[in-house]
């Protein structure tokens, strides 16, 4: 399936992979992008649920209750006694740019394959997930078998060093209809496969080569630029003071997937994603509550006007 969905207005999205603990000088809070992601489609009022694992440790009970908090179900949620609850160690004295030392093996590095989360895949309307969760054999083995049933599948690169390879990507690249990542990242896959030209160039060369009709490219400050069936749409970005950028990636990707699946105008979906990820650039940590009031305001403030001119 590779045209936007035109199924009911509440959607069906599955993300899998990691949830976990990003460890901040201030303490602890939830993370993990697929969770991320899988939270805020339900804040915007979509079916969303997450396929991961936890271990059957303190930080993994309370990782439940959060999401049981958030009005996910933990259905598809595994628990192993084997492998410690993720934990992320996160260095924010550049709050512009957040690093990551993510501790390995952790228990979403073991997801296996449960029959009736086939099912609920193959019964979606999207399936999101990253590149971070190929980096263990098992859930890697597991991801393989969910893309042969999912209908409309989106990757949210996440290069993570040193979890990640030119071969793993080529993969999952070749299994996606939807890509989200950002402009450091497209610079460097581009440099994989072409000689590096400008992002139009480099968005359009890897949607002929893999066969991805819909690209999306965040550029921090700078907005965001989106190809979708060789066409350009770019918004702007929001002047805002950054308390950590911590989570504004899957905000962002959780606000454009939301309108996508509903047939919102594309123009309208990326400046509403990138007023959505500015948001909470402006928080600490990945998952605060959003109102459609407080992303109307930022944008009115900014004073965006939409549609705008395709690029």
């Amino acid at each position: 399936l590779r045209t936007r969905n035109m199924l009911s207005h509440k959607n069906k999205i599955i993300c899998f992979g990691e949830m976990l603990w990003d460890m901040l000088p201030t303490g602890k809070v939830p993370g993990g992008a697929p969770m991320n992601v899988a939270i805020q489609l339900k804040n915007m009022g979509n079916n969303a649920v997450i396929i991961s694992r936890v271990g059957t440790d303190d930080l993994g009970n309370e990782l439940l209750r959060f999401i049981k908090d958030n009005g996910l179900s933990t259905q598809f949620i595994q628990h192993g006694q084997t492998h410690l609850t993720g934990v992320v160690k996160v260095n924010i004295e550049d709050k512009n740019n957040v690093s990551y030392k993510i501790v390995k093996p952790v228990a979403w590095d073991y997801i296996g394959v449960e029959n009736d989360a086939l099912e609920a895949v193959e019964n979606s309307d999207c399936f999101v997930f990253g590149s971070l969760s190929a980096r263990s054999e098992e859930t890697f083995n597991t991801l393989k078998k969910l893309l042969e049933v999912a209908k409309f599948k989106v990757l949210d690169i996440n290069l993570r060093p040193p979890y990640y390879n030119k071969e793993t990507i080529t993969f999952l690249l070749k299994k996606t209809d939807f890509l989200k990542l950002n402009h450091i990242e497209l610079d460097e896959i581009s440099g994989w496969f072409c000689t590096k030209g400008t992002i139009q160039e480099n968005l359009i060369h890897l949607s002929e080569l893999f066969n991805i009709d819909t690209i999306c490219v965040t550029q921090g400050e700078d907005g965001a630029m989106l190809l979708h069936r060789k066409e350009f749409f770019h918004s702007p970005g929001f002047v805002v003071d950054v308390v950590d950028t911590i989570g504004s990636g899957d905000s962002f990707l959780a606000s454009f997937i939301s309108n996508f699946l509903k047939n919102v105008a594309l123009e309208i979906a990326l400046i509403e994603a990138c007023a959505v990820g500015a948001f909470v650039a402006t928080h600490h940590g990945a998952s605060p509550l959003i109102s459609k009031e407080q992303i109307q305001l930022l944008i009115n403030n900014h004073s965006v006007r939409v549609p705008f001119s395709k690029v």
